[in-house]
């Protein structure tokens, strides 16, 4: 059996679904996901192995007008993952605004298409979320305004929740690959070291909990990650981490009243870990003002967030 590649990377604006749509195809949980722009950061990378066939998928976070340096590492961030890859996915939304020949395409999804020329990048289109389409005929005006602007190899619409669509979007991703040896090994699914999933665990349950700009100021700084037994003999996952806010009052939000919203946070993320390494955790968490750390480049690369 002759072993076959392919590196897919996967681009679009903010909450559109990407980070949901990889996670689907790789059918196990990878990328954190919410309903807040800006879910995804950096880079993240999925592996699908199916029989001779290697699919590498590149999350990259949503292109956006930085309004930050963090927002400008961000975009860069889609700029890399769209170098030496053999496709890309450009993930848009099944929604009735741009029905009409009279309303352009995002601005956003107009720079990314125009990567996608200068790079001479083949790409599918993924049009994503059709299950909360209400008139499905509608589709083929989406379809035609994209086709408008870019020539893709195909065109595919699904729902990143439901799995609609996802076996012929793999059908089409699957001619991509290329004969080559594997990159990763046949189990891989990723090359997030355990300790930046866990922080991104805890990240996810501070964007699903707190509301307006909060989150977007949010980093989280994983100060300790150990396996150890218990007095017991059995294994535990011990994490402390601290949780970097831009203001004083947004520490307050964070903790909340005696404490009850990180203790939440804590408890949530908690039981993420424990289902994700198959043993007991125990999560400290501690909150940390850092004013305006999105703009300080420093601040950031201790984050990992460059």
């Amino acid at each position: 059996m002759k072993e076959k590649s392919a590196f897919i990377t996967i681009i679009g604006r903010p909450n559109v679904g990407k980070s949901s749509l990889m996670n689907k195809l790789l059918g196990q949980k990878i990328a954190i996901v919410s309903n807040k722009p800006q879910t995804t950061r950096t880079k993240i990378m999925g592996i699908l192995t199916k029989e001779e066939t290697q699919l590498v998928f590149i999350d990259t976070p949503g292109f956006h007008k930085p309004k930050n340096v963090l927002d400008k590492n961000m975009n860069k961030a889609v700029g890399d993952g769209m170098a030496d890859v053999d496709a890309a996915v450009l993930v848009v939304e099944a929604v009735t605004r741009f029905k009409t020949d009279s309303e352009a395409l995002p601005a956003a999804e107009i720079e990314l298409i125009k990567e996608l020329k200068k790079r001479k990048l083949k790409a599918i289109l993924v049009i994503n979320k059709i299950d909360l389409l209400q008139k499905k005929e509608e589709l083929f005006n989406i379809i035609l305004k994209y086709n408008k602007e870019f020539e893709f190899d195909a065109v595919v619409p699904l729902s990143a929740r439901t799995g609609d669509g996802l076996e012929l979007l793999l059908s089409e991703l699957n001619k991509y690959a290329k004969p080559s040896p594997h990159y990763f090994a046949e189990d891989d699914v990723t090359d997030q070291p355990e300790k930046v999933m866990v922080a991104e665990m805890i990240r996810e349950k501070l964007l699903r909990t707190l509301d307006k700009e909060v989150p977007h100021g949010i980093a989280v700084d994983l100060e300790r990650f150990v396996e150890r037994d218990t007095v017991n003999g059995q294994p535990i996952v011990e994490v402390e981490a601290t949780i970097i806010c831009e203001k004083d009052s947004h520490k307050g939000i964070i903790i909340g009243k005696n404490g009850a919203v990180l203790k939440k946070i804590g408890t949530m993320a908690r039981f993420d870990i424990e289902k994700f390494f198959g043993i007991k955790a125990n999560v400290k968490l501690w909150v940390k003002v850092k004013e305006d750390w999105r703009n300080r480049q420093g601040l950031i690369h201790t984050y990992g967030l460059d």
